[in-house]
């Protein structure tokens, strides 16, 4: 299965469902923060799940409960950039574990991790959108229902392309 992501929409096979992207659109990421969604070809590593919130989720890629001492390092002076951890962190992060529910079930995509440079971004993920679609600061983000199909029919090798291409 291929996944491409565009400037509005999420599709695959013949499903199509509209997308947030990072406020600064797709691009070349060149540094942690930039609010860019890095344009390429990736795969998914992990998904993290909020397993109080979402049961009965099940797919051939690994899939994490998401606890509520999780979050995401995005602080390039850390060993840990641009990796899981566990919380209290002493260096900048994300939590994972929100009350709003963006983060109820994220597909963790393989962006600067093999090898992690340091500053070029980190916590690249698809997530679920908010009601208003509002921007991100460079993830994906899509409505709920339609995050637990694209997990649902997700495979090991699916390719997930991001692009300004129609």
């Amino acid at each position: 299965m291929h996944i491409k992501i565009n400037r509005k929409y999420l599709t695959y096979n013949k499903y199509k469902v509209k997308c947030a992207l990072g406020k600064k659109g797709i691009g070349n990421k060149k540094r942690e923060g930039d609010l860019i969604t890095p344009k390429g070809q990736y795969k998914v590593k992990f998904i993290l799940c909020r397993r109080d919130r979402i049961q009965n989720i099940k797919s051939k890629i690994k899939i994490i409960t998401i606890q509520k001492n999780m979050g995401w390092c995005d602080d390039p002076k850390s060993k840990k950039y641009n990796q899981l951890v566990k919380l209290p962190f002493n260096f900048s992060h994300e939590k994972l574990f929100k009350n709003e529910n963006i983060y109820d079930l994220i597909l963790v995509l393989n962006y600067n991790m093999n090898p992690i440079r340091k500053n070029k971004g980190s916590a690249i993920f698809i997530h679920v959108a908010k009601n208003n679609y509002s921007k991100t600061r460079g993830c994906i983000a899509i409505n709920k229902i339609s995050l637990i199909n694209v997990i649902k029919n997700l495979k090991k090798n699916t390719v997930i392309k991001i692009s300004n291409r129609k």
